[in-house]
């Protein structure tokens, strides 16, 4: 019994300490016309996105074609043979004045917002990212329309924390296999709370190398229209098309509520209170 109690002095003292220690220029798109090439194939392999957080909200698919890829990477084609597309990728580059933007819906209770991921690609490029920079706003609304305003975040500040190869490759459904437009998940550190509301996600992207970077766009088969996104072009907003209007893959991430060392003390507390009461019983019980 002395033992448990030193334990329990020594976890509530640990957690009496825890608790005071806290404290525009260029293309609008990369399409079939404009493009540097087509690309070659050749073997590769698909890393894994890493999570950061829970995953809430996911703006998808950007894949296609699952598995058909060099090394068995995935694909986003293209579907220029089938549907008469011709976008390989819509420009939003920190060179020129481009901007995209795209929705999404918190439910009630809101969400605490811990990161968001966005797509890019930089024609040419290996596996090994070129992404430099990223810069993201949040709207209350449409941007650009009357009664909408930046809830967070601002077009200057880079708040890219992570940039990795995605797995996927942009190519042509007439021609794949290329390697050549490897694209790269893109993380944003956003740290902020969202009550219910629908909101808009508005970013450009920095790369090291001259082509974009430009953003793939939702990839459905037999779809030509995948979303509602916008781009804005120096001047004004208007619709992401390529035949039909196109979506943008993103996906958002709550924070993991890890439980601090305070209240690691308390559950310990609370364990060893209990199980002091079952050997108290025990005894009686015994006498």
């Amino acid at each position: 019994m002395r033992t448990l109690f030193s334990l329990l002095v020594l976890l509530c003292g640990l957690s009496l300490m825890a608790q005071k220690e806290s404290p525009l220029t260029g293309d609008p798109a990369e399409t079939i016309h404009n493009s540097p090439g087509f690309g070659i194939s050749a073997p590769g392999q698909p890393s894994n996105i890493q999570e950061r957080g829970i995953l809430v909200y996911e703006n998808w698919p950007l894949v296609n074609s699952p598995g058909t890829g060099p090394g068995g990477a995935d694909e986003s084609l293209l579907q220029d043979s089938t549907l008469s597309m011709g976008t390989f990728g819509f420009a939003h580059s920190n060179a020129g004045n481009f901007r995209v933007a795209d929705d999404f819906t918190v439910p009630a209770g809101g969400w605490n917002i811990d990161s968001i991921t966005f797509y890019a690609y930089q024609t040419g490029s290996t596996t090994t990212s070129t992404i430099t920079s990223l810069n993201l706003q949040i709207w209350n609304g449409q941007p650009g329309q009357m009664g909408s305003s930046v809830v967070w975040g601002d077009t200057t500040t880079n708040v890219l924390s992570a940039t990795t190869w995605s797995g996927i490759y942009r190519g042509l459904l007439s021609a794949p296999g290329a390697t050549n437009r490897p694209i790269m998940a893109n993380t944003a550190a956003v740290g902020t709370f969202l009550p219910a509301g629908t909101y808009w996600l508005d970013w450009r992207c920095g790369g090291s190398l001259g082509s974009g970077p430009w953003a793939p766009p939702i990839t459905i088969n037999g779809q030509t229209t995948t979303g509602n996104a916008i781009q804005f072009n120096g001047t004004a907003w208007g619709p992401l098309n390529d035949v039909g209007q196109q979506g943008l893959p993103f996906a958002i991430e709550t924070a993991i509520s890890v439980p601090t060392l305070s209240q690691w003390g308390l559950f310990g507390f609370i364990a060893l209170l209990a199980l002091g009461g079952l050997m108290f019983i025990r005894r009686t019980r015994l006498a």
